[in-house]
């Protein structure tokens, strides 16, 4: 009969055949990654998103602990996928009216769809194979960015990368344009080791974060995160925070645009992860000019809807008064009579802004 680690060499082939761009396995024990989380939660750092927070009915966090999860889990597969596109970064010079959304939100079909069909296929060929190796069926299931598990964690031990000081998986290869999906199994695989971590002194992220989100390397603060702002947060952003939010109006790549490790990143292969030209650098004005159907129609099937309308309303007015560009002052005229609260109170402050930085040019241009 063929060797548990004869199945494992299989598993990683039909990952490849599958389309995923880098496999491996990691044990279901605890890593020291682990031990932070309770600590990170009780701290408050995840913010509105209390979905980090789901107890099992012990009323232990999940994530805290795959055991706590999927306590007949014995090993997790790994599996990632390159996003990157052939396209400019947010760090590269743009127009002030241009807004930023996140490259991964730029492609035909959202990345939750693409990965978790691939974890589908992948699974029912591992249980084929069982089949045809005459190992007995295993337990799977797969998750995609909404299960109780922190996949970062099993990407590291399954020797996808290593977690970098702005705690996203680099690869040496690859970079950290990388989305991540799992395979938990009752299969007991030997797994992988972990790469060594080359962020050597490098500080370039931490030091690159506008709103300083990254209270020590390897930690990261959600609540003064850009993505976090821009998606999660459902109420008013700090006004303290928005000067430092730029032009990004859904989500936020500058930690990883200034990463030495993607400068020479390869592009995606991967044909629904093309980028629509429309949302690489958009105009602002068009974006806050959407009504309700048109943004359902363009974001329909993209990350972008979790935002919801009036959230990417929201950020659009802080983006604007970041522009300094007096042309958005009739847009941020129509936003302040929003009806819904939050939007309207973003837009009087961005007038207020431009309203400011406007008088300040003129008396400049009087001394």
């Amino acid at each position: 009969m063929p060797t548990i680690s004869n199945l494992k060499a299989d598993l990683k082939r039909l990952a490849a055949e599958v389309g995923f761009d880098l496999a491996g396995v990691a044990g279901v024990a605890d890593a020291p990654e682990h031990r932070f989380f309770p600590e990170w939660i009780a701290e408050g750092r995840a913010g509105e998103m209390k979905y980090l927070e789901a107890r099992n009915n012990a009323g232990e966090l999940k994530r805290a602990s795959l055991a706590n999860a999927a306590p007949w889990a014995r090993s997790v597969v790994a599996c990632a996928l390159n996003y990157n596109p052939d396209r400019p970064y947010s760090t590269h010079a743009g127009a002030a009216t241009q807004g930023w959304i996140s490259r991964y939100a730029w492609s035909q079909r959202d990345y939750h769809d693409v990965l978790l069909e691939k974890l589908r296929i992948l699974e029912a060929r591992l249980l084929d194979l069982c089949e045809q190796q005459q190992v007995p069926a295993p337990r799977t299931w797969c998750y995609v960015d909404t299960g109780p598990i922190i996949e970062r964690i099993f990407a590291k031990y399954a020797g996808i990368g290593w977690i970098g000081k702005n705690t996203c998986i680099l690869n040496e290869q690859l970079g950290s344009w990388l989305f991540l999906g799992v395979l938990l199994t009752s299969l007991e695989l030997t797994p992988d080791l972990p790469p060594p971590d080359r962020c050597g002194s490098c500080t370039r992220c931490l030091d690159a974060c506008p709103t300083h989100a990254f209270p020590a390397p390897y930690q990261l603060d959600a609540t003064k995160c850009i993505s976090y702002l821009t998606i999660e947060l459902r109420g008013s952003i700090p006004e303290e925070l928005r000067p430092g939010m730029g032009r990004q109006v859904f989500g936020c790549d500058i930690c990883q645009d200034v990463c030495p490790w993607n400068q020479n990143s390869p592009t995606t292969t991967e044909l629904e992860f093309a980028p629509r030209a429309e949302l690489v650098n958009p105009d602002l004005g068009w974006l806050a000019q959407l009504g309700v159907e048109e943004f359902r129609e363009i974001f329909r099937g993209s990350p972008v809807k979790r935002a919801r309308v009036n959230g990417l309303r929201r950020n659009l007015a802080v983006a604007m008064a970041n522009s300094g560009e007096e042309r958005f002052l009739p847009v941020l005229q129509q936003l302040s009579r929003d009806e819904d609260t939050i939007v309207a109170e973003h837009a009087r402050w961005a007038i207020q802004r431009l309203n400011l930085a406007a008088a300040g040019s003129r008396q400049s241009a009087d001394l």
